[in-house]
């Protein structure tokens, strides 16, 4: 009788996500055990520590120099250097978010409770509070780490789930528009459940087809194969459908815009900056590993769909009237924006990882962009709560012009006007677009000029919304019953100053981020 070998698992090259995940137990474990009065003192440090700790690890893989050359944990892991890089994003990006998440007044103090009625008023009154959003925080970011390093279709779907079934809990855990906040809620689990179904479809049928679910042997199943099976077309739409969800691209933005706005400040921080980093590695794992033998057929497709995200995300920016809405058609925009350097993959293995190179540095500097600005927002309030809505805003640069000097700046560099991060960012993805259309053979090089144009027209529309709303800030007069200005605390005061000197640190001198960058590029399992 034959005995089942035991799996070789590779614990030290997976000890980021494995601190993460620890970390994430012994929260539910304190939650289960710990009196109610020292859960939150116990969770902070927890949830710090284990994030701190697990970017320190990733910095001793990378400067011993043990990446690894090969998949781990039987071939379902990928540790490559563009996973490492984004693991390194997420994790700094989380822990910035953690220290906006461990302010006062963002999360309601009884989740169970009716909006407006007496049990949540007499929780509020007894000061109580969710502290399971820390673990909740903490499996949403492992869920993070595994999703873009996933090698193989099923892992790639736990770390999916992983990843949003605790977003579904913490977007209906706003303490203000508690109605608002639980809409959200229900409209990402039911639209991010049919994205999950999709992917899991899809990834049934690129089985039968492939008779594996690991990419690189889809990649060689696909190589073998003399025609395109329908069978792998369908799925392989399919598994499109439920990752372009993730990263909100048009057609499938339309939950972006009500989640980012009934969500926790904090929680809608963590999603568009972690979240949408995670998922464009994964969009990079699944369609240049696994699906790099059906370039011209998916290519095509991406066209289309990075053109009308940005034309979309871009023009219906223009008419929000809330700021978190604005925002969040600003991310989907920025969706297509990457989705660019997704289609600048024609050609040789260096073009690859230049174009691989700019999708990475834009993913960095525009998730610390993003975190600094939704901070800001979290400190202009109304007696209801933060002032969503633009009019609120006006004046605001007579108020605190400090603050909206620094939202300014934050804008500026989501337009990317030149000496901030974000131009260097949409500089570096359009140039590997345009670079890509030039290869020899390669027959959409006009076609990928022409979507660098719509890139850039798409930016100039985008610019608009962004310099309406400075001009609101700096030249309209303060409402006599504004908004006022919160007292921040220490970590919101961290978030916004470490924001403010990446954007500003990366546009004076993006050499640093852009030659990590490189290193991570070269070192991709791409075939």
């Amino acid at each position: 009788m034959n005995s089942i070998p035991a799996p070789t698992i590779e614990y030290g090259t997976l000890a980021p996500l494995l601190v993460v995940f620890g970390a994430a137990v012994i929260g539910v474990l304190v939650e289960a055990f710990a009196p109610r009065y020292l859960r939150k003192s116990i969770h902070v440090p927890l949830t710090l520590l284990s994030l701190f700790g697990a970017f320190a690890l990733v910095l001793v893989q990378v400067l011993r120099g043990n990446v690894p050359t090969a998949p781990v944990a039987m071939g379902a892991v990928a540790v490559d250097g563009p996973a490492l890089f984004i693991w390194g994003v997420i994790l700094v990006l989380s822990f910035v978010c953690v220290l906006l998440i461990n302010d006062e007044g963002h999360f309601v103090a009884s989740a169970a409770a009716v909006p407006g009625s007496a049990d949540e008023e007499e929780a509020e009154a007894a000061g109580g509070g969710h502290t399971e959003v820390y673990p909740l925080v903490l499996f949403a970011v492992g869920g993070m780490l595994l999703f873009p390093a996933s090698h193989d279709l099923l892992m790639m779907f736990v770390g999916l789930e992983v990843m949003s079934l605790p977003l579904y809990l913490l977007c209906g855990l706003a303490r203000r528009r508690r109605l608002l906040s639980q809409e959200a809620s229900m409209k990402y689990f039911l639209l991010g459940a049919f994205s999950s179904a999709f992917f899991l479809y899809g990834t049934a049928m690129v089985y039968g087809f492939a008779g594996t679910v690991s990419l690189p042997g889809i990649n060689e199943a696909m190589a073998r194969s003399a025609s395109l099976d329908p069978i792998l077309m369908l799925g392989l739409a399919l598994l499109g459908v439920g990752l372009l969800f993730k990263i909100g691209a048009a057609p499938f933005h339309a939950w972006k815009p009500d989640v980012y706005q009934g969500a926790p400040t904090p929680i809608t921080a963590l999603m568009a900056s972690g979240t949408l980093v995670a998922a464009v590695g994964a969009v990079l794992r699944v369609f240049w590993v696994g699906l790099g033998n059906l370039d011209w057929n998916w290519r095509p497709i991406i066209w289309g769909v990075a053109a009308l995200t940005m034309i979309v995300g871009s023009i219906l920016a223009i008419t929000q009237t809330e700021i978190k809405r604005m925002l969040a058609y600003s991310s989907i925009a920025h969706a297509g924006f990457l989705l660019v350097g997704v289609m600048a993959t024609f050609g040789s293995a260096e073009q690859n990882a230049v174009s691989l190179k700019a999708i990475l540095f834009y993913l960095a500097v525009y998730g610390i962009t993003t975190v600094g600005a939704f901070a800001v927002v979290t400190l202009v309030r109304d007696p209801g709560g933060e002032a969503g809505h633009l009019s609120r805003w006006a004046g605001l640069g007579k108020r605190a012009p400090v603050l909206a000097g620094v939202f300014a700046f934050f804008l500026l560099a989501f337009a990317g006007i030149p000496l901030t991060s974000g131009f260097f960012g949409k500089y570096a993805v359009f140039a590997a677009a345009l670079n890509s259309g030039t290869q020899p053979g390669d027959s959409m090089g006009g076609w990928m000029a022409g979507l660098v144009v719509v890139g850039v027209v798409a930016s100039a529309i985008a610019a608009f919304f962004y310099v309406r709303v400075i001009v609101l800030m700096f030249f309209s007069e303060p409402a006599a019953d504004g908004p006022a200005i919160a007292v921040p605390s220490m970590g919101t005061v961290a978030v916004i100053a470490v924001s403010l000197l990446v954007t500003v640190g990366v546009g004076l001198y993006p050499e640093s981020v852009l030659g990590v960058a490189n290193d991570a590029a070269h070192s991709l399992f791409i075939r």
